[in-house]
């Protein structure tokens, strides 16, 4: 069994991770490696964008995310933890460093995002917010507070999904029904966050499980 209820669902949420790393390494690294699509978007800026060198944070801010989200969905599964304790706290650190990394080049990115401040406050709030919840699993552990410790990287773990929601939703919102795209990245920025910590709690309340527990407990 894993964390989530039954392997279908955790099956589900690796492949959209999948399918969404493949989609952003693409359209980021290889497609649009500049940004020029998106960077046009951005108007009424206070300051102008040093392309080359916000380039070369996003690629890293990219890379980084997409990492996470694949140390973390590992994480997430039984199987792996009672086979491979070591890899899985391994690669709880290397989740946890690249959190760290994805939230230091999103301060850097920040005052250049789409719509100004009403867009870079939330943003750099949610890096707070991300990192603390992060920082307070990793906590939880050492304490050998094993369910408190999943639900917090539960809680983390859905703000990976955060650049993903806004683009959903932004797309839906300017190509599906022609609102005008800074307000509906705007709403896209809010409705991530909004989903982000109404999914985690859905989630903790009704598919959550803890797995090994007493075993990660006496071991870790």
């Amino acid at each position: 069994m894993n964390v989530f209820k039954g392997k279908y669902l955790y099956a589900l949420m690796v492949a959209i991770s999948l399918i969404y790393i493949i989609y952003v390494t693409y359209t980021n690294l290889l497609y649009d490696p500049q940004a020029a699509d998106f960077l046009s978007h951005k108007t009424n800026l206070k300051r102008p964008i040093p392309v080359p060198a916000w380039a070369n944070v996003m690629h890293i801010h990219v890379i980084a995310a997409c990492l996470a989200m694949v140390a973390g969905a590992l994480n997430f599964s039984s199987t792996l933890l009672r086979k491979y304790r070591l890899f899985h706290r391994i690669n709880g650190y290397l989740y946890v460093l690249c959190v760290f990394i994805v939230v230091v080049t999103s301060g850097y990115m920040a005052p250049y995002t789409t719509g100004g401040k009403i867009n870079s406050i939330p943003f750099n709030l949610v890096n707070i917010l991300w990192f603390g919840m992060t920082i307070t699993a990793l906590v939880q552990i050492k304490r050998k507070q094993v369910n408190k410790h999943w639900k917090w990287m539960v809680r983390s773990y859905a703000f990976c999904f955060t650049n993903m929601f806004i683009h959903l939703i932004s797309f839906v919102l300017h190509d599906g029904f022609g609102i005008p795209y800074t307000l509906s990245y705007t709403i896209g920025v809010y409705g991530a966050i909004l989903l982000n910590i109404i999914g985690a709690e859905l989630v903790i309340r009704f598919i959550y499980k803890i797995p090994l527990a007493p075993i990660m407990a006496a071991k870790t």
